[in-house]
């Protein structure tokens, strides 16, 4: 009988499905590694991916243009006649070289590139007016200096209360930031009213001018000394230290703005106030918030 020989199964049949399941399964080991390697997520893409790769803003410490906001102090009240604004010694954008304002340290052509826009008692509520102001000059950097008068009331049942404050600047940065998308924002502290009451109650002429009303809440009965008399302007003092508290916070959130908080920590003496009410800066003090607004513009580096 012929024997007849069973087919042959091709062996290349076999290997090629051996090969084909260990490539799949080499690839599935590879893209597994992939998914599991760096920190576990996702490679991004697109959108998402160029703000990763998006750098902050830098701060630049050579602005050409200033446009300051504020409030008496910024407008240079009582610094060279009683009950009279006195821009030219600003501290922000004064001309008189004795102060050496901001603007004449920083701005190539200070007498067309800054613009002072404050106000004699102005509120914090009152600053988006300004901010509009500003806003058609469309200035490198805006100086920011209010907040007093928000404590310096007929009483401290008067003052503003930090809730509202904090809101109301919030507001006004975000108005700020629409307006001015670019622009930079040095946001000074509120002083110390404490210190200045302490100050000035040397000086017998600064008290007399005193009881013209000028911020009652704290300089009221300037020799009172007794519990209740310290408790007010503790209470005045506490209600500052808020606000800046608020104007820190809210500044902190925008890349493009910077609180100085030395301007309350400064211990002001009776050279750098008024001598007509013994409580604003006077020339010498305007030269002090110059210099300490100046350091904080210049620091090299990002705006945190």
């Amino acid at each position: 009988m012929t024997r007849i020989d069973r087919p042959v199964r091709p062996r290349r049949i076999r290997f090629g499905l051996r090969f084909s399941r260990t490539v799949a399964i080499g690839s599935a080991l590879v893209i597994a590694l992939t998914a599991c390697s760096g920190d576990g997520s996702a490679p991004q893409s697109g959108a998402a991916g160029k703000r990763k790769a998006a750098k902050a803003p830098v701060w630049r410490t050579n602005p050409r243009s200033i446009a300051a906001l504020g409030d008496s102090i910024t407008v240079g009240f009582d610094a060279c006649t009683v009950l009279s604004d006195c821009p030219q010694v600003s501290w922000a954008t004064g001309t008189d070289p004795k102060v050496d304002s901001l603007a004449r340290r920083l701005v190539k052509r200070p007498a067309t590139h800054s613009w002072n826009l404050a106000r004699t008692g102005a509120l914090m509520r009152d600053l988006p007016d300004q901010i509009t102001a500003a806003a058609d000059r469309k200035p490198e950097l805006v100086t920011v200096l209010i907040g007093a008068n928000d404590a310096c009331r007929r009483d401290v049942g008067s003052m503003t209360p930090a809730g509202a404050f904090r809101a109301d600047f919030a507001r006004s940065m975000k108005y700020l930031r629409r307006k001015l998308p670019h622009t930079q924002v040095y946001v000074a502290a509120v002083p110390d009213l404490l210190r200045l009451w302490s100050e000035g109650r040397k000086n017998p002429l600064g008290k007399q001018v005193w009881k013209l009303g000028i911020c009652g809440s704290m300089l009221r009965d300037p020799d009172d000394l007794t519990k209740a008399a310290h408790d007010r302007r503790a209470e005045v003092r506490d209600r500052v230290m808020a606000y800046n508290t608020a104007l820190a916070e809210v500044c902190g959130t925008d890349p493009l703005c910077r609180f100085d908080k030395s301007v309350f920590d400064y211990r002001f003496t009776g050279r750098q106030l008024s001598t007509w009410d013994w409580f604003h800066p006077g020339t010498g003090g305007q030269k002090e918030l110059a210099e300490l607004a100046f350091r904080t513009v210049t620091r090299p580096g990002r705006s945190s």
